[in-house]
């Protein structure tokens, strides 16, 4: 691993894309002052440069705003599913120390969790905001709040004590309101709760509500008081209409949903953001048999129809102008850590958007919803100095953001990283050692 800081760097002749809109310049520049963005745009544009501030000439390379995983499991460790709670804390926190390393490096430089093991994620997030371990600006959630029989409760009744490490099994208001407060007091930014299930799950299958109105309204509601935002898992209509209705900030998966949904979704576009996570159905459906399930099981689940209705819902988002996120349950056994790009693959092919509209939705919309300060996500004057340079252009086929050999450089915070995805990204040759006094 190398990284280069600097006070006053300029970037000249860049493909630049500053993530405000769709137009890509060709003569574009990026002036970068200590952490944060001094100018970004043609390069007449920075013609008042002093002469002595350092200029760097990426030769026609690509520049794009760091990118944001929002819908993002760092403790998770490349395991199957059901493998989740198996793990201990320690070395929960050792996976997640590897897999930080790896988002920054694949060109993802901010983060929201949607859950971890052993609420890890928060001193994660500490010791990267400390610059003690190189990864992404991470909103940090605690352990998953689930109902009874929920989704998350892998709790077998027949054996004593919960020794759940992911999920906290909690009913009834009171008890969310505690629970809530217990992920404050662990200093948490994100609360996670899970609205209904997933469809391999019998005794809590999507479609079946996890909580009464009056639970997510008592989750909702401590959180925000307490200055958390809420996440949640929701994939059909009549969860996503519960996680409107009370006020849930960002909506894992949204697959199914009706005219009444939707239209929910479309008062609060404003202040609302949905993420279609789409990456385990897909990959689920490409590995199950890898998984013990033959194909016409996985059809008989449904998830060939969770996979056509999620096309059919984000079209029906994009346009009453809900912001959908890229992310989505990376860090599973099918979907692996370092392979976060792939989701704008399915943006483009599964969606239909352009490939300059899913860098949007990647860069702006990510950022919008990782930073509600409004200092990630695009490359203007006054924010964070963190983008990308690409050996490729992305704004015609984003697969190129899935070769890491082409991530040339990741900068946050005006401070420049490569190698991070290597598997030895620490060492360097002995002919690369100063030599001795």
């Amino acid at each position: 691993m190398t990284t280069q800081s600097t006070d006053d760097v300029v970037l000249t002749n860049a493909r630049l894309f500053t993530g405000v809109d769709t137009e890509v310049i060709d003569d574009g520049a990026v002036w970068v002052s200590g952490r944060h963005v001094r100018r970004a745009g043609r390069v007449a544009a920075l013609s008042d440069v002093a002469a002595g501030v350092r200029r760097v000439d990426v030769g026609g390379r690509f520049v794009m705003p760091g990118m944001t995983e929002s819908h993002s499991h760092l403790s998770y460790p490349n395991c199957a599913p059901g493998d989740l709670n198996r793990a201990s804390a320690e070395e929960a926190m050792l996976h997640a120390i590897a897999n930080a390393r790896v988002m920054l490096g694949s060109g993802f430089t901010s983060a929201i969790s949607f859950g971890s093991v052993h609420h890890v994620d928060v001193s994660l997030r500490d010791a990267i905001n400390r610059g003690l371990i190189p990864g992404p600006r991470l909103a940090a959630a605690g352990r998953d709040l689930g109902g009874t029989g929920s989704n998350v409760d892998s709790y077998d009744d027949r054996s004593t004590g919960q020794g759940e490490a992911l999920g906290l099994i909690v009913d009834g208001p009171w008890d969310v309101r505690r629970a809530v407060r217990r992920i404050r007091k662990n200093r948490a930014d994100i609360v996670k709760i899970y609205l209904d299930g997933e469809n391999l799950n019998d005794r809590a299958p999507a479609g079946e509500l996890t909580y009464t109105d009056e639970e997510v309204a008592a989750c909702v509601d401590e959180a925000h008081r307490r200055n958390l935002r809420v996440v949640c898992h929701a994939r059909c209509a009549a969860a996503v209409k519960q996680a409107v209705r009370h006020g849930v900030d960002i909506i894992g998966h949204a697959n199914e949903l009706d005219e009444e949904a939707v239209d929910a979704l479309r008062r609060e576009r404003h202040r609302v953001f949905v993420g279609p996570a789409i990456a385990w159905e897909i990959q689920f459906l490409a590995h199950c048999t890898e998984l013990g399930i033959s194909r016409e099981a996985a059809r008989a689940k449904g998830y060939d129809r969770e996979v056509e209705e999620t096309v059919k819902s984000v079209k029906r988002l994009r346009e009453a102008g809900v912001r959908v996120l890229i992310g989505g349950d990376y860090g599973l056994n099918i979907t692996p850590h370092g392979t976060y790009a792939k989701d704008l693959q399915y943006f483009v092919e599964l969606f239909g958007l352009s490939p300059v509209d899913a860098l949007l939705c990647a860069t702006r919309d990510g950022g919008a919803a990782a930073d509600p300060d409004g200092m990630v996500g695009t490359l203007e004057e006054g924010k964070y100095a963190d983008l990308v340079v690409v050996d490729g252009d992305p704004s015609l086929d984003v697969t190129v953001l899935q070769d890491h050999a082409r991530i040339l450089g990741v900068m946050k915070g005006g401070v420049m990283y490569r190698g991070l995805t290597r598997p030895d990204p620490y060492t360097v040759a002995a002919g690369a050692l100063p030599p001795r006094p």
